[in-house]
């Protein structure tokens, strides 16, 4: 009876424990699948706002700023032209063609400023991306150099580089040429994202808003002033130009190939002089000691001027378009 008792007691005593012990494991075991989709749902959520992002894909910095102003934190943008480098001499290379691979939206300005443009699309084999000229549907300039230059002679491969030097890219530079840069970025995104059409539509018409309210202050400005023409480093602002009723006269062309001869730098030298030139405008990018060496031979003054396809000075479009701006009216207001 007693052993009885003791085989019970053991029993009993090894039933417990193993329950206890299945209840651990099962409790660990049901921690542990909690952890396990707690972490899945963890990754599914970083995954869903990544698809979330529409992936743009820009040339220059200027076309980055009207993707994000459109597309806001929708978007995703990346350039291809790092910050640094002449887009007029830009040839991309391999690492630059996989933005373009992985991208559902790319932008570029056209107009010959993107020679690579249409070899870099086709390189990259995306079908799924979709290819946006900004500058389509713009009133554009002529170049009057390459004009010349046809009518001397004829040059078939020239037209087939997608009408390099041309036309004037610089669209950008113009208040009235980027909204139709931004119009189109957004037709773009909707394209992409149909369902947030009405949020890319009030962000568009919004920056327009902007746009609009910087060219009536300025051109209020200009149309007071007795004095149109400004002197640059670059033939980049032909478009700005248009928009105010303005003239440039400028030490390199627009595709800021070359410098000047020494012909070509006495007769702007007289043409400062003769129209009391106090500002010579420079950028970064385009012969800045040229510039520096006219001005010191007319007594002017030198001023950094934006042209927006690299970051500059870590400003906005708007920042940097109100400082050009600015500048260049108060040198003629002089």
């Amino acid at each position: 009876m007693l052993k009885m008792l003791r085989k019970w007691v053991i029993l009993s005593f090894c039933l417990v424990a193993a329950i206890s012990f299945y209840g651990c494991s099962n409790k660990n075991s049901q921690e542990v699948n909690t952890a396990d989709k707690q972490e899945v749902n963890t990754e599914d959520k970083e995954v869903n706002t990544d698809e979330k992002k529409v992936k743009v894909s820009v040339s220059f910095n200027a076309l980055k700023e009207f993707a994000e102003a459109v597309g806001k934190d929708k978007v995703e943008v990346q350039t291809i032209i790092s910050d640094g480098i002449e887009p007029h001499d830009f040839e991309p290379k391999a690492q630059d063609l996989a933005k373009l691979s992985e991208a559902e939206i790319f932008v570029y300005n056209g107009l010959g400023m993107e020679a690579w443009a249409d070899e870099a699309v086709k390189a990259a084999n995306n079908e799924k991306l979709i290819v946006i000229e900004a500058s389509e549907g713009a009133d554009v300039i002529t170049n009057e150099e390459h004009e010349e230059e046809e009518h001397e002679e004829e040059d078939e491969h020239e037209e087939e580089e997608h009408d390099h030097g041309k036309y004037d890219p610089h669209l950008w530079l113009s208040l009235k040429g980027a909204q139709t840069e931004v119009i189109n970025i957004k037709e773009a995104l909707v394209k992409a994202d149909p369902d947030n059409k009405d949020y890319y539509e009030k962000n568009c018409n919004d920056y327009i808003s902007q746009l609009e309210n910087l060219y009536n202050e300025y051109n209020e400005k200009f149309q007071s002033l007795k004095k149109k023409t400004f002197v640059t480093g670059h033939a980049a602002f032909a478009y700005l130009c248009r928009d105010f009723g303005l003239e440039q006269n400028s030490v390199e062309d627009v595709f800021a190939e070359g410098e000047p001869s020494a012909k070509q730098l006495t007769e702007l030298v007289e043409f400062c002089k003769e129209n009391e030139v106090k500002t010579i405008f420079a950028e970064e990018m385009a012969s800045p000691e040229v510039s520096k060496t006219l001005a010191n031979e007319i007594g002017a003054g030198v001023e950094t001027i934006y042209t927006m396809e690299n970051n500059e000075d870590d400003m906005t479009y708007l920042e940097r378009m109100t400082a050009n701006l600015t500048k260049i009216y108060e040198s003629l207001a002089k």
